[in-house]
């Protein structure tokens, strides 16, 4: 058996460490060496790079221009007060905003959900109640159809769980001298419930301030135990997605490891499973028929001890189990009675985000990330139009079409690489015998085309007013100097970048478009981080690790971040929300809007479409790096955590949670 993460790791923090692997074993050409020849050939020559760490990488063109006088005093279109950078207990927000709880892991959800207990945990009782780990969210308007900004449901992720702050008395069980010896099948069952999603109703009063609304028609659980899937599209039935369970191929239960997301242009939620592979167990005899596909996707990882309680999640007596879970998973929140579909024409890889456009010939485009380092960038076109009179015509388009994966060129266009089977190196010659064969095998695929090494492409989004895609491009500590050049010097990149692409006429389905960089991350003034960000970015600024991000109503970009354990050398400061500006002579700068307490993730940045709410997600309090902040110095555990936001109790543990932030005034947000 693949041995659990190391004992000096929570499961949150393995969880950061198992993206830093990088286990592509292609030779295809990375991002970092694209860059290097992009912008290094003529720009370094001209000597636009020479002497400005913090210079401002340009728009559309080659290269990473330093601002004139002129940029420099240009007003910025976000005009709240920045706050500052640092780590305590606390959130914190920018002055003249109030920043709510709206709902906590173990709320209430359904009505009869009782109230939450945390020492008298239960399956049954986490079923109704808030799940864990909160990472996207999604505003869908009230009534249906239309654009209020006053009431609407809110569709939110649970990703995964962290054992050791959850139960009491259990610590980190993961580790070696553990090995899961506390964690019983009842608990394994609160953990299923505790994933998965969540659907609630919300309203916002007279008063300004946001409520959930109680015994909601539309209130759901999704989770990971019990929740029946359908699978659709190419893959759906085929023999390697049969199991003694299931032997259509057609059915599963829950979805896993759910991360970023997306909304659809009518009206449903794309939801996309990340980090499957950590969820299965077993030491499979060598030479078995999937080999080579679960080591691809590193199946087992044996993270969780589901296996040794339920036999789907051991592969070494259910080896198809794995092929059903890597998927996008459209979910309609007006229908509480909707099966949740596994798209999965959209390919299966450890997907976040799911940015979806109507094309302007009107095909549906949805761009996706596969998250880990030195994986790619994928599109899928769609096949038939959308349909804006009749809401349900729309709820097959994703079936059917055309998933690609980008290559970047270094002549600053981006390439489009399909993955169809029978075209190029995807033949039965090459193990794939079916469409179904490329879907499942998605990585498999684009490794043969070539595609692009990315440094973790994370979460990607659509900005409708100018048309521009962004890629959350998060970091990747595993590029090796022999990779680099002048104007590319970041060996262990530990501070990602935001990538831009620009499709030729606004056609999101073209073949090729344009790229460039946005900015690079990192403290401007460490000239060892090679960070660019526009010359008056302020001290705080700046930012590391760039993860989810968020259009607002104006077409203003806002970036969060996640640094994971190494919060500490990455920035010294915790994660957050950043405002940024991508047009204009102030291209590149970007203010601190708000900040995590210690040990959070900053995830799910949303807003309403008035622009007036913006919902973001604090996943995992306490977790990531307690052993670095001084006032705790050590891991946290149920009993004694880094902090206990954000109740403040003594006995309440920390408690992931949606934080609904308005403007005191009623005004928009970063206005």
């Amino acid at each position: 058996m693949t041995q659990p993460p190391s004992s000096s790791l929570s499961r949150s923090e393995a969880y950061e460490d198992s993206q830093n692997l990088g286990i592509n074993p292609s030779d295809n050409t990375t991002i970092a060496e694209v860059i290097g020849r992009r912008y290094g050939r003529r720009d370094v020559l001209k000597g636009l790079l020479a002497g400005t760490a913090v210079a401002g990488l340009g728009g559309t063109g080659i290269a990473a221009l330093p601002a004139s006088d002129a940029q420099a005093q240009a007003a910025s279109r976000f005009t709240f007060t920045e706050i500052g950078h640092g780590v305590d207990r606390t959130h914190h927000v920018a002055p003249g905003y109030d920043a709510d709880i709206l709902i906590r892991w173990g709320d209430a959800v359904l009505p009869d959900a009782p109230a939450f207990d945390p020492q008298r945990q239960t399956a049954a009782a986490q079923s109704k109640q808030f799940g864990y780990n909160n990472d996207f969210i999604g505003f869908l308007p009230l009534p249906q159809g239309s654009t209020s900004s006053n009431r609407g449901l809110l569709f939110i992720n649970h990703e995964y769980t962290s054992e050791e702050v959850m139960f009491p008395g259990i610590g980190r069980q993961e580790a070696k001298d553990k090995l899961f010896k506390d964690m019983t099948r009842p608990l394994v069952e609160i953990e299923m419930a505790a994933h998965g999603a969540s659907i609630i109703e919300i309203e916002k009063s007279a008063t300004g301030k946001w409520g959930v609304v109680n015994g909601s028609r539309y209130a759901r659980r999704i989770d990971a135990g019990t929740t029946a899937m359908e699978l659709t599209g190419p893959a759906a039935g085929h023999a390697r997605m049969k199991t003694k369970a299931d032997p259509s191929g057609r059915q599963v239960i829950g979805m896993l490891n759910n991360c970023a997301g997306g909304v659809t242009p009518w009206g449903t939620v794309l939801t996309a499973e990340e980090n499957f592979h950590g969820y299965f167990w077993g030491k499979p005899e060598a030479g078995h028929a999937e080999e080579r596909n679960h080591k691809r996707y590193e199946v087992p990882g044996n993270w969780y001890n589901w296996g040794q309680h339920f036999e789907r999640f051991d592969i070494t007596k259910e080896p198809n189990e794995a092929n059903r879970f890597g998927w996008m998973v459209e979910v309609d929140p007006y229908d509480p009675q909707f099966v949740p579909k596994k798209r999965t024409a959209l390919g299966r890889c450890k997907h976040e985000g799911a940015a979806v456009i109507v094309n302007s010939d009107g095909r549906v485009v949805l761009y996706s990330g596969d998250d880990e380092r030195f994986e790619y960038v994928y599109r899928f076109v769609s096949a038939r139009r959308y349909n804006a009179t009749e809401r349900r015509a729309n709820f097959g388009l994703l079936d059917e079409g055309t998933l690609s994966v980008a290559k970047y060129n270094a002549d600053g266009s981006v390439e489009w690489l399909p993955l169809v089977f029978g075209q190029g190196p995807l033949t039965a010659a090459n193990g794939f015998n079916s469409q179904a064969d490329v879907l499942i095998e998605t990585r498999r695929a684009a490794d043969l085309l070539g595609a692009t090494r990315m440094d973790r492409p994370e979460d990607i989004e659509i900005n409708p007013v100018t048309g521009k895609v962004y890629v959350m491009l998060t970091n990747n500590i595993r590029r090796k100097a022999d990779q680099l050049d002048a104007a590319n010097t970041r060996a262990a990149n530990e501070w990602g970048q935001v990538l831009e692409m620009t499709p030729p006429g606004g056609d999101h389905a073209a073949q090729k478009a344009a790229w460039s960089l946005l900015v690079q991350a990192g403290d401007p003034a460490d000239a060892r981080t090679g960070a660019k960000f526009h010359p008056q970015t302020s001290r705080n600024g700046w930012f590391a690790c760039p993860d989810n991000a968020a259009v607002d109503p104006q077409g203003r970009l806002w970036i969060t971040t996640d640094q994971g354990e190494a919060w500490k050398k990455a920035s010294g400061t915790a994660d957050g929300v950043w405002a940024m500006e991508t047009e204009g002579p102030n291209r590149g700068l970007s203010k601190m809007f708000f900040r995590v307490p210690i040990g959070a993730e900053m995830c799910g940045p949303c807003f309403t479409p008035d622009g007036r709410t913006f919902f973001v997600a604090v996943q995992h309090p306490a977790t990531d790096g307690g052993e670095t902040f001084t006032q705790s110095g050590k891991g946290s555990t149920f009993e004694d955590p880094a902090t206990r936001w954000p109740d403040f109790q003594p006995a309440m543990p920390p408690r992931p949670s949606v934080v609904v932030i308005t403007k005191r005034d009623g005004g928009l947000i970063g206005s």
